[in-house]
């Protein structure tokens, strides 16, 4: 006579009646081949189960990926909508003062940044001080600073976009917001033949806001219409 139990038949019934309830658990499925395996000793080497393991382990990695895929996917479509929002609210104002302060107040908001700083070269500008402040947002610096600032001194090619994590703002470009500021975007600004350049600076107190392995397209993006915008005022 067996001494194993017997499985009821009710129960029986249901699995034989829905057996994919069964292979879709993957718990229920584990408990399975674990029991063949005991069933089997010690000494066989079960293979189907090996390649089993190596399967869910496999199709766990897709999962992860997939979830990632999906979360990058979202996170860009959610960045894309900002940079148009901030973009829109940017080309709202008929005045150059109405402009410089919806840059430090709506624009800095749907940007989700805690410092919104515009530098302007110019060969007039005060031979006292490198950086002269018009206001919280507007700066007119001398010919040549936006390079230093942005190669931090080294020289060598300027990028449009550059994305960097700080230990604390500068206070020429930053003003008082420069003790909060832990990393920075800054956005090289062409104003076209002829013109000294300028530069639009995003200031975080978030330091992994803006890290120079992040893409720039977005913001290249809105360096471009930024650009654009400021021809207008400068005409």
């Amino acid at each position: 006579m067996s001494s194993k139990p017997r499985m009821e038949d009710k129960l029986r019934e249901k699995i034989i009646a829905q057996p994919d309830v069964i292979l879709e658990d993957q718990d229920l499925m584990r408990a399975l081949i674990a029991a063949n395996e005991r069933a089997m000793g010690g000494n066989i080497v079960d293979l189907r189960g090996i390649a089993m393991e190596r399967l869910e382990a496999r199709l766990d990695r897709l999962e992860d990926t997939h979830r990632s895929v999906i979360a990058a996917a979202y996170e860009n479509l959610a960045g894309t909508n900002q940079v148009h929002r901030a973009i829109l609210r940017m080309l709202d104002p008929l005045e150059f003062e109405v402009f410089l302060r919806d840059l430090g107040g709506d624009v800095a908001q749907i940007l989700r940044v805690d410092s919104v700083k515009l530098v302007l070269e110019s060969a007039q500008s005060d031979e006292a001080a490198a950086v002269a402040r018009l206001g919280d947002v507007l700066s007119i610096a001398e010919p040549g600073f936006i390079e230093a600032y942005l190669t931090e001194g080294r020289g060598g090619p300027v990028r449009q976009v550059t994305l960097r994590q700080l230990h604390e703002g500068d206070i020429a470009v930053y003003g008082a917001d420069a003790e909060f500021v832990r990393s920075e975007a800054c956005l090289h600004l062409d104003f076209g033949e002829g013109r000294l350049p300028g530069m639009l600076v995003l200031g975080a107190e978030d330091p992994h806001q803006f890290t120079p392995q992040q893409g720039t397209d977005l913001l290249a993006f809105f360096t471009g219409v930024f650009e654009r915008a400021m021809r207008r005022w400068l005409s």
